[in-house]
């Protein structure tokens, strides 16, 4: 493990970054008040998770997926690894992300925009509920391998340990808000909670949703109950 898994994650930094920006305009913030852990919100660009038998088949036989960014939460990262996702008539996204490590099945996700550029008909779904969902095909530098299925806009979702859980009142599968403040400020209604005891308290939102209310990292965010 490297050193620099020992310094604040960036996410933590733009976290007392907001912080900072209330406390110099004396902005309350009432969510946060006596909350166990900081609210962090990320925006989860395009990605995909790809199994084992994947990854040696784009990458070639016994490849591992390396590491390129540690992300916030543990374990989970950023692989050097990208791939090329072909869709309907021969459209493509280059430099696709692998997020690691390896799963037991295949997933990419998109937001609308991505899925309207390579004239997918894509739907929202959380994480691992591909059923019925598009494939596509995948190109590596070792070859291709074929996605019966797995092309979604995920949910967006809040990862909460069951501590944060106790602490807003809710439990796996319930629903909640965000609340973006700002000059595109917005609130975002039918965000899916996820609690694990590995979680982290985090928000994922896709680059539409990041888009459109403009989040920064002094971006007033809160959670809604």
């Amino acid at each position: 493990m490297s050193s620099n898994q020992n310094a604040p994650h960036r996410a933590v930094v733009e976290h007392l970054v907001r912080q900072a920006v209330y406390e110099r305009m004396g902005v309350t913030v009432p969510q946060a008040a006596g909350a166990p852990n900081p609210l962090v919100v990320n925006v989860s660009a395009r990605h995909c998770h790809l199994t084992q038998e994947a990854v040696e088949a784009l990458f070639g036989p016994g490849h591992q997926l390396t590491v390129h960014k540690w992300l916030y939460q543990e374990g989970q990262f950023a692989a050097k690894e990208t791939v090329t996702l072909i869709g309907p008539r021969s459209r493509v996204i280059s430099n696709l992300r692998i997020l690691g490590p390896c799963r037991t099945l295949n997933q990419v996700e998109l937001a609308y925009t991505d899925a309207i550029a390579l004239g997918f008909e894509i739907p929202l779904r959380g994480s691992g509920s591909i059923e019925g969902t598009p494939g596509g095909m995948l190109m590596g530098p070792a070859g291709f391998f074929k996605m019966e299925q797995g092309v979604i806009r995920a949910l967006r979702h809040v990862h909460m340990g069951p501590v944060d859980a106790e602490y807003y009142g809710v439990k796996q599968g319930d629903d909640v808000g965000l609340r973006i403040s700002g000059p595109c400020g917005l609130t975002l209604d039918k965000m899916l909670v996820r609690v694990d005891p590995s979680f982290k308290l985090e928000v994922h939102i896709d680059t539409d949703e990041g888009n459109a209310c403009n989040l920064q990292a002094d971006s007033h965010c809160e959670i809604i109950v």
